[in-house]
């Protein structure tokens, strides 16, 4: 695979001086354009030490604007940063549309060394892998141009640039022990990256091998590159755009019953006001203790609330508050994206809204948006809300894995009942302000949103992070319910895996 990359290819200083001016005059005209087209860039440097990774993402700053530019490099992770699941940190600096994102050690550093140094076992790496795979396939799935390059150096090649930096007194700082530890392992090292590659070089992401001994040659060729990877991606857009932007598809579930899962719910089920403040004294009980324990432990917790407007969703979330220390908690109201939001993926907003280890956050509205509002209202097209499926459930699966506890609660009423509960909003002052324009039209497509619903939850139930349906007809059944369905989790969680 790298023999292409060892032949030795340089240019002269007279070629390069001629084709430098003329690229970065090119670079800065499609920069230009970039800055309002609807995709980000992300570059991504990885390879053997002393190939010039760095060296290129320097020239590419000063070839091109670098108000433009962010330019990222990751050593070990933070005590912030372990806290979090590993994409945490990058989802959180992938640049905006418009923008050119520059990353050096970013996620195929530590499987790639773990695996070289034999921290970690084939099995375990190809996960990697694979979660790298879905990654970069979610990123570019959204319209993002994702350019690779593995700056390389032969053996000998590697050995003779270091010692070439270590001999400069101006450079000789850029070589460390670990870069000699790195080159005694060379082949393992090379016979890892080999694999990832393989693994991740696909048609929307892939891989380009770039011989880095010549400084000249390697600056010429990533600059070309990526002055040809932004034009076509502009093309493309101009021409392409969204496929099925601003449609509004609407499927009826397996057998034609649409909201099936929810009809099975039982809405009858009440509590009387005395049982009620009792249980509810029990159970608020019980989570200040339980959430007391985990913010001890470290233990993160992430509730979702979802449902039919009107459904309880506020009532329910003050009856939580009201048992927590708000120094240990945060809620985060999910509306329309910002201007900034919309730049990015849709999930980047929720990863930039993660807690820190022993945090309780509470979502009201979530990233399931996203097929719901979004596929209803046409601002998702059906490529987008389709494959956000898999997105949410690879979300959902990294938080988990992590550690956090996740539970996610659909709260259901019927229409007659939201209808009531909306006609008595409107008769009483310091409710009058919940009900919305949107609200209404939100009813008038109840039955879309009813099958979109059905099928959120058929894809989205997982066994690491499965719905919780709340019969919301009596509102004191419902925030009992909830109550007691978190406490149970965290009983659960603080008991630990076995359980």
């Amino acid at each position: 695979m790298f023999e292409i990359a060892e032949l030795g290819q340089k240019l002269s200083k007279k070629e390069y001086d001629e084709q430098a001016p003329i690229l970065r005059e090119r670079l800065l005209e499609v920069q230009a354009r970039l800055r309002t087209a609807d995709f980000p860039v992300i570059v991504l440097f990885a390879g053997v030490d002393g190939a010039g990774k760095g060296e290129t993402a320097n020239r590419l700053n000063a070839w091109m604007d670098p108000r433009g530019i962010v330019t990222r490099a990751y050593g070990p992770p933070s005590e912030e940063e372990i806290e979090q699941p590993r994409y945490w940190r990058f989802w959180r600096q992938l640049p905006p549309r418009g923008r050119i994102g520059i990353f050096l050690s970013a996620w195929y550093s530590r499987p790639l060394l773990r695996r070289v140094y034999e921290e970690t076992t084939d099995d375990h790496y190809e996960r990697e892998l694979n979660e790298i795979l879905s990654f970069e396939q979610m990123l570019a799935a959204d319209g993002a141009l994702i350019l690779k390059f593995w700056m390389h150096l032969s053996h000998k090649a590697q050995r003779r640039r270091l010692k070439s930096l270590e001999q400069d007194p101006l450079s000789s700082w850029r070589v460390t022990k670990t870069d000699w530890k790195h080159w005694k392992k060379y082949d393992a090292f090379i016979s890892s990256a080999e694999k990832a590659i393989s693994r991740t070089s696909t048609a929307l992401a892939p891989w380009r091998i770039i011989e880095g001994a010549d400084p000249r040659f390697r600056s010429i060729q990533v600059g070309t590159i990526l002055l040809t990877g932004i034009e076509r991606q502009l093309e493309a857009r101009a021409h392409g755009g969204l496929s099925g932007e601003g449609e509004s598809v609407v499927e009826q579930p397996p057998g034609g019953r649409p909201g099936s899962v929810l009809a099975g719910l039982d809405l009858t089920r009440k509590l009387d006001k005395s049982d009620y403040k009792v249980q509810l004294r029990k159970y608020q009980g019980r989570l200040n203790r339980f959430q007391r324990k985990a913010r001890a432990r470290k233990l993160s917790t992430v509730v979702v609330f979802e449902g039919w407007d009107a459904a309880g969703k506020g009532g329910a979330i003050r009856r939580i508050v009201s048992a927590l220390d708000a120094r240990d908690l945060e809620i985060i109201t999910i509306a329309a994206p910002t201007d900034e939001e919309r730049t990015h993926h849709y999930l980047w907003r929720f990863w930039r809204h993660l807690g820190r280890a022993g945090r309780f956050t509470i979502f009201d509205r979530s990233w399931y948006g996203r097929v719901l509002v979004e596929r209803i209202e046409g601002f998702a097209g059906e490529q987008e809300w389709r494959r956000a499926y898999a997105e949410i459930n690879d979300f959902e699966r990294q938080l988990v894995e992590h550690g956090i506890l996740l539970i996610k609660f659909w709260l259901h009423v019927t229409p007659e009942e939201q209808a009531r509960r909306f006609d008595a909003r409107r008769q009483i002052p310091h409710k009058s302000w919940k009900l919305t324009e949107e609200d209404w039209r939100n009813r008038e497509k109840r039955e879309s949103y009813q099958t979109a619903v059905n099928q959120m939850i058929g894809q989205t139930s997982t066994a690491l992070a499965p719905w919780i349906l709340v019969e919301a007809e009596d509102k004191r059944f419902a925030r009992i319910k909830v109550l007691r369905a978190i406490c149970d989790a965290l009983a659960r969680a603080l008991q630990g895996p076995s359980n």
